[in-house]
């Protein structure tokens, strides 16, 4: 893999630092401040309505200059905000740096997933995406506790600090790394095709393009996708305290080290779906949805025993991450002409399927369901996401208006390709002989599409006949 993805996994694993390692910190916040635990929650809120809002702002701004620079300009963001929060006089002035630091959240992983998918070969992009999108998963493993620990101990200024200097060593290496211009992703292969080509360098200021994919509903199934299923998940982390020392009969002090668990289950899930979702996508999204929809439901009664629960709750981060490559590439490969504000919506999509699964699992908590009650939301939310899954799977087959079309292979996609880069490729007529089969051929020959401009020369062609 490029050592640029490492770059990316920095920047992922400094970002997913700094949303969760709040959480740990609300009480010194709040008794510095001299605010309420509630109030001080709104650090936490405001950073989830600051990805939601800055993703598809800052990708529109992101289609004007170039990936990489971009990049930069959002770990420039990140630190600037991390800082802020750092040196707050205020309670109002650290919500804002939350804020600005939030803001570069959706799009970076947007954007940073498109590079990533871009770095390496078509039937290796989900991979590429995992390992970006690893650096987030190791945060709440090892960035999460131990800012916790450093805020606890040495103060919680120091945390966002240390973050901070996280993100400058991220925007170094993007500097570094990432090259000036990233080849947008190429079309994935076909099951049984050939790989095909890389995409054109990047273009720029193509918003009506970025708006113009949202007309496919693969993208709007996709992104329901991301919404219903990390949604599940979140319905039972999001009360997993009250959970576990009501129900199992943890110590409160035993929290952090039950989430390092959950956190290591979602790297294990994140590189496994990485790695099948570039051989089967569709398959291992529904079969990771099954999976986790089951675990959610049993967690409703392994949540009662200690040892069951610490067993759940890490294979309810593996199959929850195990989505997360899937879904991701399932969008890049749906806006292959301009993936850059649907990537970073569908980051947003997961934080949107936090508020409602927070929202959903208060509800039942609030009806009187009992401490378990959110994980049987979140197995509904999961199984909703698996409909989704099936129903895009079923549209795809019979090939629906508004749906990609699938990608070209062989020869009539370097004709079209160069086509498209103001060739002359015209088809020839079907001749005997000139094909597999007297007759049959209906693409353009050999001899069109070596003469047009950067088409593949004479050795480049299969053998066995000059047109399909």
């Amino acid at each position: 893999m490029p050592v640029a993805l490492l770059a990316l996994a920095i920047g992922a694993f400094g970002i997913g630092t700094t949303e969760f390692v709040i959480m740990g910190l609300l009480p010194e916040v709040a008794a510095e401040f001299g605010v309420s635990i509630p109030t001080a929650g709104y650090l936490a809120s405001g950073y989830a309505v600051g990805v939601l809002l800055g993703a598809p702002v800052l990708a529109v701004l992101g289609t004007r200059i170039s990936r990489k620079r971009m990049l930069m300009l959002l770990m420039g963001l990140f630190v600037l905000g991390n800082l802020v929060s750092a040196l707050a006089p205020a309670f109002g002035v650290m919500l804002a740096g939350r804020v600005i630091a939030s803001l570069a959240h959706g799009a970076f992983f947007g954007i940073g997933s498109i590079v990533a998918a871009g770095l390496v070969a078509p039937h290796r992009k989900a991979a590429a995406i995992s390992l970006m999108f690893t650096g987030l998963t190791l945060a709440n493993v090892v960035g999460v506790p131990l800012g916790t620990l450093l805020g606890q101990q040495a103060g919680w200024r120091l945390t966002f600090v240390a973050v901070a200097g996280l993100g400058v060593v991220g925007l170094a290496g993007v500097a570094a790394l990432v090259p000036r211009d990233v080849p947008a992703p190429a079309p994935s292969p076909a099951p049984d095709g050939p790989v095909p080509a890389r995409g054109p360098r990047p273009r720029t200021g193509r918003i009506r393009d970025e708006l113009a994919a949202f007309r496919n509903v693969q993208v709007l199934l996709a992104m329901g996708m991301t919404v219903l299923g990390f949604g599940g998940v979140f319905a039972a982390i999001t009360y997993i305290a009250p959970m576990m020392t009501e129900a199992a009969g943890y110590a409160d002090t035993s929290v952090t080290w039950l989430l390092v668990l959950f956190g290591i289950g979602m790297v294990a899930g994140n590189l496994v779906g990485g790695r099948f979702a570039d051989r089967a996508l569709l398959p291992m999204l529904c079969i990771a949805l099954v999976a986790l929809a089951g675990t959610l439901a049993a967690f409703t009664a392994t949540a009662h025993d200690k040892a069951a629960a610490a067993v759940t709750l890490t294979l309810i981060g593996a199959f929850g991450f195990a989505t997360v490559p899937p879904l991701q590439k399932r969008v890049l490969d749906q806006t292959a002409n301009a993936p850059t504000l649907a990537s970073a919506m569908n980051i947003g999509a997961f934080n949107l399927g936090n508020a409602l699964a927070t929202w959903l699992g208060g509800l039942v908590l609030g009806a009187g369901f009992g401490p378990t009650s959110p994980n049987m939301a979140g197995a509904g939310l999961a199984l909703g996401a698996l409909a989704l899954a099936v129903t895009s799977a079923l549209l795809e087959r019979r090939g629906p208006r508004g749906a990609a079309p699938a990608p070209r292979s062989g020869l009539r996609a370097r004709a079209a390709g160069a086509a498209a880069a103001g060739g002359a490729a015209e088809p020839e007529p079907a001749h005997a002989g000139t094909g597999p089969s007297a007759g049959a051929g209906t693409g353009p020959s050999a001899d069109a599409v070596r003469a047009a401009p950067g088409g593949p020369s004479a050795d480049s062609l299969p053998s066995g006949g000059r047109g399909r």
